[in-house]
């Protein structure tokens, strides 16, 4: 933004490219930051067309002081004439309560942006420099270092922060010059929590040497964040070689070819890794990306598994996997169908149905124990086990693959061409997974 022009004009520039959304909706804390970027937007709709406003206030709970915060924003809204919703969240305990807070907030977040709409959030310079140098201590990477975006995708709609490119002296002043009135977080003095250190203790000692240290870190993070973006390129032209088609693609889980990906350096697999892995999981850190290395250098037959943050890497038949939720857990059965007319759920397991004349019952679905041989024409007696190794149906399908039974004979192997279905082509066992 350029500190020649008045603020509102300034965060009218910023947000010139959304102005066609359905919803600007603002996240409101009641503190400072979010209570001058309501103000500034409440002011702008009276003299400009901007898409209808709205407010969401998240109430976390987390001290006696912030049950009075709802009725605060309501106050607020009530004045300036914009409807509010107060979402109540749970914050889940651990190591990080800034961190749990946070997850707390923008789940909720998430589930309130529709599509096209928009939220915009206070995050302003100084919280930006801090992030960066907060970050910087801790080890992180470009992709860390670039700091806070000014918009990303949020929920079906979009995260936008407008007022990046403003400092937290000018906020105060606009609020000083407009008698506003926030509340203030007795969290924020608490010396324990990194960011509260940075902010009061350590910031102050760098503006008496650097008076622009939050100006000049916030442009190095802008620096960085073209730096990623440029990685994040690399990293596309690096995956697309590794997404090739496969037989298993009806599987519906995300894959890549390990050949192509050998080939690369290391820096560039996990940096091709870690922008495959983005949308799915939280990041390994530096020491965690040893895992990686056990992973691709394995044995071919070895089967390894590297687990993340919210689930894990399979290499397996040539490939890697990308396997969470109910692909981690275990199944079971058999699973009795009664009516063979209907498709039968298949408890964690997706669905099978029957397509064509179905088998003489009773019929049941089983998963692989061990020892299974099923009768093929003209081929007699074949093992299951060697069945799917000539197959190379992944190692962690086998145990999940259905087995259609009569009794005690295995008539069909589902969605396995020449062996999902009878000699005569009467009938086609298929899995939805």
């Amino acid at each position: 933004m350029n500190s020649n022009t008045d603020l509102p004009t300034r965060l009218l520039a910023q947000l010139s490219d959304w102005r066609n959304a359905s919803t600007w909706r603002i996240a409101f804390s009641g503190g400072l930051d979010s209570t001058v970027l309501l103000h500034l937007l409440v002011s702008l709709a009276k003299s400009q067309v901007l898409p209808p406003l709205s407010v969401i206030h998240v109430h976390h709970g987390l001290q006696a002081v912030a049950e009075a915060w709802p009725e605060h924003c309501r106050r607020v809204c009530e004045t300036l004439g914009v409807p509010l919703q107060v979402i109540s969240v749970e914050v889940r305990p651990g190591a990080s309560v800034e961190r749990a807070a946070r997850d707390a907030r923008y789940t909720a977040f998430i589930a309130a942006t529709q599509n096209n709409e928009v939220l915009l959030t206070a995050q302003h310079r100084d919280d930006q420099a801090e992030t960066l140098l907060f970050r910087l201590l801790r080890g992180a990477g470009a992709r860390g270092l670039s700091a806070m975006p000014k918009q990303r995708p949020l929920g079906q709609g979009h995260l936008l922060r407008p007022l990046l490119d403003v400092s937290r002296a000018e906020l105060e002043a606009y609020a000083s010059r407009h008698g506003l009135s926030w509340v203030e977080d007795p969290s924020n003095d608490d010396h324990r929590y990194a960011r509260n250190f940075l902010r009061q203790r350590v910031f102050p000692v760098l503006a008496e040497q650097w008076p622009q240290a939050s100006l000049t870190l916030a442009r190095s993070a802008a620096h960085l964040s073209e730096a990623q973006g440029l990685l994040d390129e690399l990293a596309q032209i690096d995956l697309a070689c590794a997404l090739t088609p496969n037989a298993f693609d009806w599987l519906g889980l995300r894959s890549l070819e390990m050949t192509s990906f050998r080939a690369l350096s290391p820096a560039r697999q996990r940096n091709a890794l870690s922008h495959w892995l983005a949308p799915v999981t939280r990041l390994p850190d530096s020491d965690h990306w040893v895992g990686w290395d056990s992973l691709r250098d394995a044995r071919d037959d070895g089967h390894p598994v590297w687990r993340l943050a919210d689930g894990e890497i399979h290499r397996t038949g040539g490939r890697i996997w990308w396997l969470s939720d109910h692909w981690l857990q275990p199944v079971s059965g058999p699973v009795e169908w009664p009516c063979v007319d209907q498709p039968l759920a298949l408890p964690g397991n997706g669905r099978v149905s029957l397509r064509g004349e179905a088998p003489p019952g009773p019929l049941c679905v089983r998963y692989r124990r061990g020892g299974e041989v099923m009768e093929l024409p003209g081929r007699g007696h074949r093992d299951l086990k060697r069945l799917l190794n000539e197959n190379s149906v992944p190692a962690f399908v086998r145990g999940r693959l259905p087995l259609l039974y009569r009794g005690e004979q295995l008539l069909g192997l589902a969605n396995l061409k020449g062996f999902d279905r009878d000699a005569s082509d009467r009938w086609q066992l298929i899995w939805q997974p």
